[in-house]
């Protein structure tokens, strides 16, 4: 039985105005191999990435064509709303071969219908194009013109629907029981890996409504000194007395994610801790006070940095990305990030993380928050305390 995440109307909304912008471009085909614009696409959703597989986009076509491996084919019948003549399975002896390559397949079914000397775009800076995929294409289909579809899709995903906002929220919601757990446990002594126990437990159980899903990053805790070090997952060592910790984590929901970031501290935090979380905290809201459509994501960005340089501290990395429906290893989009020189213009149902973390060298200090451009301002996913955690005073009502 197929079970859709969304009607079989958004699905062909999402592919009319994949084809707009494909014949904007100057694209006939596009080959699809990023899992998240897979899943945007048709719906697909399995743990099948680390093998080959993509949709094939044809523009003169109402419904992409699912190429991947043989064992994941009623993966496709079962999530996606491809009809049966749109999905085309390999044979085994294609996966890890020394002989043949997936993308071999692929050529040949270009060639059978045609297509081999179509424009034919590819998304050339995803995690799951691999340098071979290429070679073999642009062999196998030499009177093929080739085109950069990096981002393409991407594009498209970053304004959500009102239901996709809707599996945001409630990822939101599973955040926030994670973020709780992780403070319920956290003491001098606890181990970090016990921590992340918690905090991956409450993820897949969700709340009693719903379930959560696996989100697309790991829960990162680094405490004391690796604090400086934000992408830290965890080991088995031991929480301190004044150790600050940061911990990042997100609910996911039918892929959809909605990150949260804060900083704790056992027992009592020293005063350069206590006085950067006061930074950071101003910073934020200083940043999300001007969100709105019409504003760019360099003015979003410019607000943050005027704040915190009032108080001495300088940044130099972006504060912030679009976010939603991804796959391991990012929740990120690779789209819009609020930076200096991103001109992109915000608008409704855009939503991002935003997370400034500042980095002294010694320290460093993350309060985050996921938001959603409204059509008048900014909403907030989390509804989280904006503060300094200090176990055991850690107020989460």
């Amino acid at each position: 039985m197929t079970v859709l995440t969304f009607p079989v109307l958004e699905f062909h909304e999402r592919m009319t105005k994949t084809k707009q912008r494909m014949a904007a471009e100057g694209i006939d085909v596009l080959l699809v191999t990023d899992p998240a614009n897979m899943n945007y696409l048709s719906g697909y959703d399995a743990w099948s990435f680390y093998v080959h597989q993509l949709l094939i986009v044809m523009i003169d076509e109402d419904q992409p064509y699912w190429i991947g491996r043989g064992l994941d084919a009623n993966a496709a019948r079962h999530t996606s709303w491809l009809d049966e003549d749109h999905i085309f399975p390999y044979a085994d002896h294609y996966v890890q071969s020394t002989i043949r390559h997936p993308m071999d397949f692929v050529v040949d079914f270009l060639k059978e219908r045609k297509w081999d000397k179509k424009i034919i775009g590819m998304e050339y800076d995803t995690y799951y194009f691999t340098a071979k995929s290429y070679i073999q294409l642009t062999k196998g289909l030499p009177d093929a013109k080739f085109k950069d579809g990096t981002n393409l899709v991407n594009w498209i995903r970053i304004v959500k629907s009102d239901q996709e906002i809707g599996y945001m929220k409630k990822a939101a919601r599973i955040s926030k029981k994670a973020m709780e757990a992780a403070f319920e446990i956290l003491n001098e002594g606890v181990r970090e890996s016990d921590v992340v126990a918690a905090i991956s437990h409450a993820q897949i159980s969700g709340t009693e409504e719903f379930g959560g899903d696996y989100p697309s990053i790991v829960p990162l805790v680094p405490k004391g000194e690796k604090t400086s070090a934000c992408h830290l997952t965890w080991t088995d060592d031991v929480f301190h007395a004044g150790e600050p910790v940061i911990i990042e984590l997100s609910g996911c929901y039918k892929r959809y994610h909605a990150p949260l970031a804060r900083t704790a501290v056992v027992d009592t935090p020293d005063e350069e801790i206590q006085r950067l979380s006061e930074v950071v905290t101003e910073g934020v809201n200083s940043a999300l006070d001007v969100v709105k459509p019409g504003v760019t994501c360099e003015e979003v960005e410019l607000a943050w940095r005027q704040s915190i340089e009032r108080n001495g501290i300088k940044k130099e990395s972006r504060i912030g990305y679009s976010m939603g429906l991804n796959y391991p290893p990012d929740w990120g989009e690779h789209t819009a990030s609020l930076r200096p020189g991103d001109r992109t213009v915000l608008e409704p149902n855009m939503t991002f993380h935003m997370i400034p973390t500042i980095d002294l060298g010694h320290a460093g200090m993350e309060i985050s928050e996921s938001l959603r451009v409204t059509e008048t301002g900014v909403e907030l996913f989390n509804n989280f305390p904006q503060e300094l955690f200090v176990k055991p005073n850690i107020r989460l009502a």
